[in-house]
């Protein structure tokens, strides 16, 4: 502010007579009041009338042959009183208040600029006789008003970006949001199925344990104690059983209690994918191309269920591209199906791997130490996909890539009722 204000100031011209000048350092000053809100607004009239003070009076010292001190201090001193009154006024209407109602804003600039002026042309009637007519006063007003509009003009755009820096911000964070819940409903079916297994293996223990205890007639002691530490191993995976349970539980209350923003439409799940994984290569170093289509008219979808489908296929298409290339995501209906089709220019799977794509702990990536991924993307994809009665489709085109096809009932997709 200190250093623009004066600068502005320059950029002047002299409406009424040779001494009253208009810049705009008011519309600037104006400006920083507005911006900087936890700065004393007396404090910077103070600073800023000083400082232009001195400025123009060096300004005069440099262009001025024959300059003198006094005179030049008595032309540009009554400046000061312009800057200090527009700060008091600024302090005392607290206009600061009304950052959301711009027009008010507007209309007190205008006021406290008039007056200001009036200031400071008091100021020179009485230290340099300066007059001033009526008509000057109008003209007064309409600079006045120019200048209210110029610094309206620019804290609006100023309030614009801020609004879209904060819509921005609130975009991202919902993505990650989305993308953290999606994360959960994927982590609660591999948490279901581990469930089970645990089921299986506590009925799987305990019936060995019975058949133990059928051999104990022998009266074997080694045998009582073998059986007894069978049974000890059921009871302890009966209570890892339980503790699953516990926080299957939790994440189902979680991702389960529906509402409407759990649902988005087709278009809006696409671009959101798009958009993640835009930056996920971004953050690999590839330049990817990412194309899209919407065919036909579709309900709202559960967002985490096709997050959690489709953005398993896009990511590993990703990955499997070496440097640049492009992604394909397109979404179409046919009766009552939904079908999502996911293709690459990445080089393919090999043949040998084709019928092992989609077991558990299946890989080919692996990280710059040799260590393997978790190899769980594609098997817990063609698991969620048979839970919700489809199926899935894996075409691979050697050496140019490779295409996956969902097909899902759109029944299981949309809220129920």
């Amino acid at each position: 502010m200190l250093l623009t204000v004066p600068l502005a100031g320059e950029i002047k011209f002299y409406p009424l007579n040779e001494t009253f000048r208009v810049s705009f350092g008011a519309p600037v000053f104006f400006f920083f009041l507005l911006l900087l809100q936890k700065t004393p607004a007396v404090l910077s009239g103070i600073l800023t009338g000083t400082i232009v003070v001195k400025f123009r009076i060096l300004i005069d010292f440099i262009q001025q042959e024959n300059f003198d001190w006094t005179s030049s201090f008595l032309v540009q001193y009554p400046s000061f009183f312009f800057y200090f009154t527009y700060s008091c006024l600024f302090y005392l209407v607290k206009t600061n208040r009304f950052h959301n109602r711009p027009l008010i804003i507007g209309f007190f600039g205008l006021i406290i600029e008039i007056l200001s002026d009036c200031v400071e042309l008091i100021i020179q009637f009485f230290v340099l006789q300066t007059t001033i007519t009526f008509a000057d006063l109008n003209e007064m007003i309409m600079i006045a008003f120019a200048h209210s509009f110029i610094v309206l003009s620019f804290f609006n755009m100023m309030k614009l970006y801020e609004a879209q820096t904060r819509e921005r911000q609130i975009r991202e964070q919902n993505e990650h949001m989305l993308m953290l819940i999606s994360n959960l409903f994927e982590e609660t079916v591999h948490l279901k199925k581990t469930l089970k297994n645990a089921e299986n293996i506590t009925r799987e223990s305990y019936l060995l344990y019975r058949n133990l205890k059928e051999q104990e007639k022998e009266q074997n002691v080694f045998k009582q104690q073998f059986s007894q530490k069978v049974l000890r191993i059921a009871g302890e995976i009966h209570e890892v059983k339980k503790d699953n349970q516990r926080i299957f539980a939790g994440l189902s209350k979680l991702i389960t209690n529906e509402s409407l923003k759990d649902y988005m439409t087709a278009a809006e799940i696409i671009q959101l994918i798009i958009q993640i994984n835009k930056k996920y290569a971004v953050s690999l170093g590839k330049d990817i191309k990412f194309l899209y289509s919407v065919e036909g008219n579709h309900p709202n979808y559960h967002v985490y269920t096709v997050l959690s489908l489709i953005n398993n296929l896009v990511a590993n298409a990703v990955e499997a591209i070496k440097e640049k290339g492009t992604v394909s995501l397109s979404l179409g209906k046919l009766n009552d199906t939904v079908e999502f089709q996911i293709a690459d220019s990445g080089p393919g799977i090999s043949p040998k791997y084709e019928d092992a794509i989609f077991k558990p702990g299946f890989t080919s990536k692996f990280d710059h130490l040799g260590t393997p991924s978790t190899g769980i993307g594609l098997s817990y994809v063609k698991e969620v996909v048979k839970d919700l009665g489809g199926e899935i489709i894996f075409q691979n085109k050697h050496n140019i890539g490779v295409v996956f096809l969902i097909k899902l009932p759109i029944n299981n997709l949309i809220q129920k009722g």
